[in-house]
């Protein structure tokens, strides 16, 4: 079965002076395709999204602190975990959207697929 090739026009959502879980949010409920008519849940039929200006999101130095995310090796004890600040400096704001969006997204098959439809930029 060949995919359905359909023109769809990309959603721009800017991230300059908004918040990260909000950003997270539009940007998680856009790839869903729920701001959509023709949503449906087993099928991908949300948008291609992209994010513009992640350096100038809004978020304090006590939400960068409290903020984490693990990362596991696979072998035993080999569990890290990752305050926000430090992949903020790192890799930056941009990582830090892409790991809420992931996290805000369903966890199925159709997971990978809506996170190919994401670009994030400064």
């Amino acid at each position: 079965m060949k995919k359905q090739e359909t023109k769809t026009e990309e959603k721009i959502i800017d991230a300059s002076g908004r918040t990260l879980g909000r950003v997270a949010s539009e940007v998680a409920m856009s790839l869903m395709g729920k701001t959509q008519t023709n949503f449906e849940r087993n099928k991908y039929s949300g948008l291609p999204v992209k994010v513009l200006n992640a350096s100038k999101l809004r978020i304090t130095a006590k939400k960068l602190a409290e903020i984490y995310h693990t990362r596991y090796s696979g072998i035993p004890g080999g569990l890290r975990i990752l305050l926000g600040s430090q992949t903020a400096e790192k890799k930056g704001y941009k990582e830090l959207i892409r790991l809420a969006t992931y996290q805000m997204l369903p966890k199925n098959k159709l997971r990978r697929e809506m996170m190919k439809n994401l670009k994030i930029e400064d």
